[in-house]
């Protein structure tokens, strides 16, 4: 007679719970929390908890990612709970745990999250305000969601964060900006102080804080769009720099969407990198840099940028790519610089998926015979982008014409295909 089959282990009930703890619990959550045998959760979840929940009661320890497949194991042929804060499919432990068991795997529970209850006190449709953790990460990428007249919620990391973040705006001339801060969202002790950022002096307070911002920007503040081509002011560089009018032509045949990875070889200044991964907060980017005064230069430029995500590899072309081959597949992939380099363009080229995207610029007549021959052989566009400025001429106005810029922009076919040849960049 054959063995029967193992059952499989009980689901692991993810159970969101608020400030106001237990009180605050549905019963279903209520439930799933009593029959536990494990109970896994930040120490302050856990405390929250009556003595009926007989669990044994494991603390997550820091850092969490990597404990929780172990823990998990640990524990896995037993009923297992895990606290988390809020809803913890949002910015919570839920999308962990679904990644490691598989959703079907799970059974969760979601609780209102902090978000929920600001905007329910503040009176702000949720649908349209603007969410950012700062938990885990670093307060520099709010700058990429500031924009006047919008409404953010920043997800503080601690009591710090909002003398942070004051500091930020004012930095980023959003000085004028109303700041709300509300503690213990949902629980007896809820609270909140407000000011403006630049007139900042409230102390710390509860670390459970979230930091409602109305953005006003001061009279002259640098505006900085929602699309490619921010102004060169924007930049810290040394003329190392793909200028704005050029970038935004070069950032619209790269063509980002959400979720994918653009290798970005001799940064430069770091612009196409950055605003690649400004157009979605999932867009990802390397840089390449020989240089490493330019390639700290390009981490300078990604944090002030919001965009401190940016991976900057410093080294030389090809051979600073082979690291990056054994990584994500690049969607996309812009040549600023060292196409003369010997096998530059074919590293690229074979690194880069199936349909996915390469654009070189070129200002020389010799690289754009070069250019214009592999347009010849692989197709594509080339394009002459020509940009001239008005500017004084005695007492008169006239153009000044900008170096005219060629451009390759090329598919690579979804089929094997022989790569192009390398070719001269300058």
């Amino acid at each position: 007679m054959s063995p029967s089959p193992a059952l499989p282990p009980p689901p692991v009930s993810v159970v969101g719970i608020g400030a106001d703890g237990w009180s605050g619990l549905s019963g279903g959550a209520r439930e799933a929390l009593r029959e536990a045998e494990v109970v896994i959760g930040g120490a302050r979840q856990l405390d929250l908890l009556p003595p009926e929940c007989a669990g044994v009661r494991v603390a997550w320890p820091s850092p969490l990612r990597p404990a929780v497949p172990r823990l998990l194991a640990e524990h896995r042929e037993r009923r297992i709970a895990v606290l988390a804060s809020g809803d913890p499919m949002f910015y919570g432990i839920g999308r962990a745990l679904a990644e490691e068991l598989g959703p079907e795997a799970l059974r969760v529970l979601p609780h209102p999250s902090s978000v929920s209850y600001a905007c329910a006190r503040l009176g702000w449709p949720l649908e349209d305000t603007e969410v950012v953790t700062l938990v885990g990460r670093p307060a520099s990428r709010l700058a990429v969601s500031l924009h006047e007249g919008r409404r953010l919620l920043a997800l503080s990391a601690d009591a710090s964060t909002p003398a942070t973040v004051a500091a930020l705006l004012t930095a980023h001339g959003f000085g004028p900006s109303r700041m709300r801060v509300l503690e213990q969202l949902g629980s007896e002790a809820e609270a909140y102080v407000e000011g403006v950022a630049e007139t900042w002096t409230h102390a710390p307070g509860d670390r459970l804080n979230v930091i409602a911002i109305d953005c006003r920007a001061s009279a002259d503040a640098l505006r900085l769009g929602a699309v490619p081509g921010l102004p060169d002011e924007a930049y810290e560089h040394d003329g190392q720099l793909t200028k704005r009018h050029i970038r935004a032509a070069t950032l619209g045949a790269l063509a980002p969407a959400p979720g994918e990875l653009l290798w970005d070889v001799g940064g430069g200044s770091g612009s196409i990198a950055i605003e690649w991964m400004r157009t979605h907060v999932s867009c990802r980017a390397v840089s390449v840099e020989r240089d490493p005064a330019r390639a700290e230069r390009i981490t300078r430029n990604a944090d002030r940028l919001g965009v401190p995500g940016l991976r900057v590899v410093t080294g030389p072309a090809p051979s600073s790519l082979s690291e990056l081959s054994e990584l994500d597949v690049p969607d996309a992939v812009f040549i600023g610089g060292g196409l003369t380099a010997p096998g530059l363009l074919d590293a690229c080229w074979e690194a880069l998926r199936p349909g996915g995207r390469l654009v070189a610029n070129t200002v020389t007549l010799e690289s754009e015979a070069l250019l214009a021959e592999r347009y010849r052989a692989y197709g594509g566009e080339l394009t002459r982008l020509a940009v001239a400025h008005a500017v004084p001429v005695g007492g008169f106005t006239g153009w000044r014409q900008a170096m005219p810029v060629t451009q390759w922009s090329v598919r690579k076919p979804s089929a094997a295909a022989t790569p192009p040849v390398p070719g001269d960049r300058t």
